[in-house]
């Protein structure tokens, strides 16, 4: 496996990682689960190239800016009332970012393969 194929390969189970926790989450919000700690992805560069992702645990946080009434009201009118503290924007918004990642390193992978074959039909 080439240096970019195995960044191209822990980019896809960072982002294969990051749609567990988001699918999880979703899951926790609508099953009602109001106690419940939500997930988050922690996600760091490897030092050579590629990337790795950790989960962890955020207890009752809330990530939106309590300060402006206005942004509280807006926040609370796209927040699943069952869980308070998952955002069902957030969630999305991760599954996104996580489905993007994974056809980009997809590409990634697929120009790799492409390349070292045309180098191996060159060299015979």
């Amino acid at each position: 496996m080439s240096g970019v194929s195995a960044i191209a390969t822990s980019g896809i189970r960072a982002a294969s990682q990051r749609l567990q926790v988001a699918a999880t989450n979703i899951a926790k919000a609508t099953e009602g689960a109001g106690g419940a700690s939500v997930l988050r992805v922690n996600q760091v560069d490897v030092v050579g190239g590629g990337t790795k992702a950790t989960v962890g645990v955020v207890s009752k946080a809330v990530t939106r800016d309590a300060g402006s009434d206005l942004t509280a009201r807006t926040a609370a009118a796209w927040e699943f009332r069952a869980n308070p503290y998952i955002a069902l924007t957030n969630e999305m918004v991760q599954a996104l970012v996580a489905r993007f990642a994974l056809v980009t390193n997809a590409q990634v992978l697929h120009a790799d393969a492409q390349t070292s074959a045309k180098l191996l039909d060159l060299q015979v």
